[in-house]
């Protein structure tokens, strides 16, 4: 007689609430998390209102990452050096790729409620200094493949229609209370990670609103089952083979890139003082 030998559960090797500045919370950077799951490097919660934070984030410069905001709630206006600006609302995302360089502000609209996730990709060499460009995608325009919301990569039939860098996967998870999910993670993707912004899920191991976790490099699935209705979003990736060299808005594969990419920020930052655009 056969015997079934049960797969077992994709590990949680790390979990952190991170540290909290005001309205944000920092749950990843290059300096710490982000060595184990690069590409992805840097993960901020943020909440807030207009109130709290009128200024929204300021205009502020990157190079050499991508960042992508997700709009859980609330709506801002934006803009950035690229030549766009709008408004972003609620369930809506922002795509930017540095690049070389690039300056971007984002503030609240009326009095509503902000809350949300930034995360920082690493690009790869030949991304790290080309030119900047961004997307900004209104709810509609995200792919659903049954509760996900597939920003970046694909999953099953849905695919976004970002042109990120190859080999990642990221996804807005939304379960009702009991609602079981398993994520199969494409091959090659051994980095994977969640976050929880409300509710709590069983990964394992409990994982409630606030905290990050991290799973063994593996090939495996990861099974939640939602504990009340819950809202999360993971990430998957081929592991980025570079090292990290970072500044203070920007993250390098190299010390050159790295110079070159500040160069182009310090430049640009110049032009926007002159345009009486930066204080």
């Amino acid at each position: 007689m056969n015997s079934i030998v049960a797969t077992p559960p994709r590990a949680i090797v790390r979990r952190t609430t991170g540290s909290s500045h005001g309205p944000i919370t920092r749950l990843m950077s290059p300096g710490d998390l982000g060595q184990l799951c690069k590409p992805f490097v840097f993960l901020d919660l943020f909440e807030f209102n207009a109130k709290g934070m009128p200024r929204g984030f300021g205009m502020h410069p990157h190079s050499g990452i991508a960042t992508l905001t997700y709009m859980i709630e609330g709506e801002v206006v934006y803009e950035d050096t690229t030549g766009k600006s709008g408004t972003l609302p609620s369930g809506g995302m922002e795509w930017m790729q540095a690049g070389n360089g690039v300056w971007h502000d984002a503030r609240p609209v009326g009095g509503s409620p902000i809350r949300g996730f930034q995360l920082w990709v690493a690009l790869p060499p030949d991304q790290e200094n080309a030119p900047a460009h961004s997307e900004y995608l209104a709810p509609a325009e995200i792919p659903r493949q049954g509760p996900a919301l597939v920003m970046l990569g694909e999953y099953g039939a849905a695919r976004s229609s970002i042109a990120a860098p190859p080999g990642m996967n990221y996804l807005a998870v939304q379960l009702k209370d009991k609602e079981r999910w398993r994520y199969t993670p494409p091959a090659g993707h051994d980095v994977a990670w969640l976050a929880v912004n409300s509710g709590s899920l069983d990964a394992g191991e409990d994982v409630n609103a606030g905290e990050m976790v991290i799973f063994q490099e593996s090939a495996a699935a990861i099974d939640i089952v939602a504990q009340g209705a819950t809202s999360f979003v993971l990430g998957s990736a081929v592991k980025h083979p570079h090292d990290l060299v970072t500044g203070y808005y920007s993250v390098h594969t190299s010390e050159a890139a790295l110079e070159q990419g500040e160069s182009e920020i310090r430049r640009i930052g110049v032009q926007l003082k002159q345009q009486g655009r930066l204080a």
